[in-house]
């Protein structure tokens, strides 16, 4: 699934997600929601005696998977442009991998009856340490305007408008700084879920995600490029 973004939509004042991000991640939801259809849905059953979804696991849900749906958009642009055999591969797995995640967390949200995406800002379902670790601004309505790691508007215009090796290097920058970004969210809610499916997959999102850091960094740096401050 390729995801795309307008280029040219302009940052909203004082730093907030610009108006058309809802709207784009809703539209991607509802796609990903598509490819994984009803019979994945049945799989997606809690065992009878599962604990009931608390703020941690909606919140978690909600939040990666907007989180995961930026790291789709940069994956899908750089499989599609990038004429490096490694990178092109790992753009794939890193699009395919994430877009699965999304599904398995958008499933449980309708099977719990939770809206699919946060109505109001982001990580309120982490304690308030956890949630302004890296100084985000608070949001009407408990939150934060941006979650760690994400890159901008203008960096993702950017990213469409390079090529070659630019285009190799930031999309490795972007994607371990989104990677570094998420794992405090995903050791949150590994540790304090109530659903142990979700608590799993946050731990094995963490796991992955840690070892992929290495390696980002790496080819990054074989690639004559450095890490982004986070």
């Amino acid at each position: 699934m390729v995801v795309t973004e307008p280029a040219t939509a302009p940052p909203e004042p004082g730093g907030t997600e610009p108006r058309w991000v809802r709207p784009f991640v809703a539209v991607a939801v509802a796609v990903v929601l598509l490819l994984v259809g009803a019979s994945a849905g049945m799989l997606l059953r809690m065992p009878s005696g599962t604990p009931e979804p608390g703020a941690v696991d909606i919140g978690f849900s909600q939040d990666m998977t907007v989180h995961h749906l930026q790291a789709v958009s940069m994956a899908a642009w750089e499989r599609d442009h990038t004429t490096d055999p490694v990178l092109l591969q790992l753009a794939t797995d890193l699009e395919r991998t994430q877009n699965n995640q999304v599904g398995q967390m958008q499933g449980w949200l309708a099977l719990w009856d939770a809206p699919a995406l946060p109505l109001g800002g982001h990580m309120a379902w982490m304690d308030e340490g956890a949630m302004h670790a890296h100084g985000a601004p608070d949001v009407e309505g408990g939150g934060v305007a941006t979650m760690p790691g994400m890159a901008s508007q203008e960096e993702l215009v950017r990213l469409r408008a390079s090529s070659g090796t630019a285009l190799d290097v930031l999309f490795l920058q972007l994607m371990l700084r989104h990677h570094q970004g998420g794992v405090e969210m995903l050791a949150y809610g590994a540790e304090h879920a109530a659903v142990p499916q979700v608590r799993n997959l946050a731990a094995q999102m963490l796991g992955a995600q840690s070892s992929e850091v290495d390696y980002l960094t790496q080819l990054l740096v074989e690639r004559g490029g450095t890490p982004l401050p986070l």
